[in-house]
């Protein structure tokens, strides 16, 4: 299956650069027996859903890990955008006392500018609320690092990463990020922290209509996955067998995968809020089953795909030839999405992370 199977055209202004009030977007539905479209609203959500149904969504919250600092001596610019901490040695003792907060802490990042922080490349990222130092470990592939990331005066690393770090907001969104994009780009439902891009179909919910969903009879649980540059790294290969995507950390709590298993065997519908609740879910499911406990989501899904959870999905539009675009393809079918998209694109729908949604179901 060819990448440029999942292009498509798509004008500039259609892209969302702010985002509308929570609950105000519009709602493309797509029947996925028969590919029928119909135009709805985010806020009708509590008349499309049955009662039963159960919304999964994630419970991840972005932290900002965009970091802007200077080169060591030399001062020249440098961003960062951390990725994912490094995790411990498979040697590492389990019985070992969890880290100190204020211990250096090493990261896979992308930093630019790539070709002149070498190994041993140190970096100051300065703010009212302390210093961070970084130092380049390792050059990795496409402009990865991993750095050594430490607080100059012994303080707690991530506080100062929240303290000083912009929000990083996707590369097609062209402004800087904003002291309202610190709120805006959480979802309601955040509350772990660990993710460097927002599950953006959970961005359209707040306290009004989970209130209506719950009047109406449809059940809700929430699971954690910290969405990674996995999620949104490019396809740079031609065929989609070829693709591999990134893993990312999930966690589903005991009373989730009651609830989840419940629906199942009730035959109720379980319908994910976003492609990474999706991924968690389906991933789970290929383990054997929905279980309490922490992974690490390494499932590509595109078209092919035997679907074990989900029978319903709210997701935004997604980049063409992206692994998300593929993922909605793989449940709704690549031609009847497609087509959704040419229909979003002619009624002026707004799209990606700030933009409006789509209901498969």
């Amino acid at each position: 299956m060819d990448v440029s199977d999942f292009d498509f055209e798509l004008p500039e202004e259609l892209i969302a650069q702010q985002a509308v009030p929570r609950g105000g977007s519009r709602l493309l539905r797509l029947d996925r027996a028969s590919g029928q479209l119909s135009h709805a609203a985010v806020s009708d959500l509590p008349a499309i859903l049955k009662p039963g149904d159960l919304l999964v969504a994630n419970d991840t919250r972005v932290f900002p890990a965009r970091l802007l600092g200077n080169r060591v001596p030399s001062g020249g610019a440098v961003e960062c955008l951390l990725l994912a901490p490094v995790p411990p040695s498979p040697t590492s003792d389990p019985r070992s006392p969890t880290p100190d907060p204020r211990s250096p802490a090493e990261w896979t990042a992308l930093m630019h500018p790539g070709q002149k922080l070498k190994p041993g490349a140190l970096v100051r990222f300065e703010h009212p609320a302390g210093v961070l130092m970084a130092e380049v470990l390792e050059r990795q592939f496409f402009g990865r690092r991993r750095i050594r990331l430490w607080a100059e005066s012994g303080g707690e690393v991530d506080a100062l990463v929240d303290a000083m770090g912009h929000v990083p907001l996707p590369p097609y969104i062209h402004r800087e990020d904003t002291s309202e994009d610190r709120e805006r780009y959480q979802t309601v439902f955040a509350t772990h922290r660990g993710s460097i891009a927002a599950p953006t179909a959970g961005l359209h919910f707040d306290e009004a209509l989970l209130a209506a969903l719950d009047r109406a009879g449809v059940e809700r649980v929430t699971i954690t996955l910290h969405v990674g540059y996995g999620t949104f790294k490019p396809v740079r290969v031609e065929r989609v067998e070829d693709h591999e995507v990134d893993p990312e950390r999930y966690e589903i709590s005991a009373p989730a995968a009651a609830a989840i298993n419940a629906a199942l065997e009730d035959g109720r519908r379980v319908i994910a809020v976003g492609t990474t609740t999706t991924r968690a879910l389906e991933d789970a499911a290929r383990r054997g089953g929905i279980r309490a406990g922490a992974a690490t989501a390494d499932t590509f899904i595109y078209p092919g795909f035997e679907f074990r959870v989900i029978s319903g999905l709210m997701t935004n539009f997604h980049l063409p030839k992206s692994s998300l675009l593929m993922l909605v393809s793989a449940f709704a079918g690549r031609e009847r999405v497609l087509a959704a998209y040419r229909e979003a694109v002619a009624r002026r729908y707004r799209f990606y992370s700030y933009g409006d949604a789509m209901l498969v179901l």
